[in-house]
């Protein structure tokens, strides 16, 4: 009685193996895109900051304080000031 132990066909190649492609895919994509990042990363330089980019900063928010008024505050006022007292509108002093 010979019974015969399953051995590997070494006539079968590697590259018919689908499990080997499922397992090196992962890993050659992930190259791939290391090397694409790595040529983006040389290709296109960094903008530089301005050596004054502090007063810069200061001259937008100096123009954007001139441009702002107290009138236009006054519905976002309106808003808070309904929706602290309940609906409730605040008696104006004149009496009317």
């Amino acid at each position: 009685m010979s019974q015969s132990t399953p051995t590997p066909d070494s006539t079968i190649p590697w590259w018919k193996f689908g499990y080997l492609w499922l397992v090196l895919i992962g890993p050659a994509v992930v190259v791939v895109a290391g090397l694409a990042t790595l040529y983006i990363a040389m290709a296109v330089p960094d903008q530089l900051v301005a050596e004054d980019y502090y007063v810069k900063g200061m001259e937008i928010n100096k123009t954007l304080g001139r441009q702002s008024s107290a009138d236009d505050h006054v519905p976002a006022m309106q808003a808070r000031n309904h929706a602290a007292t309940g609906g409730a509108q605040p008696k104006s002093p004149a009496g009317r």
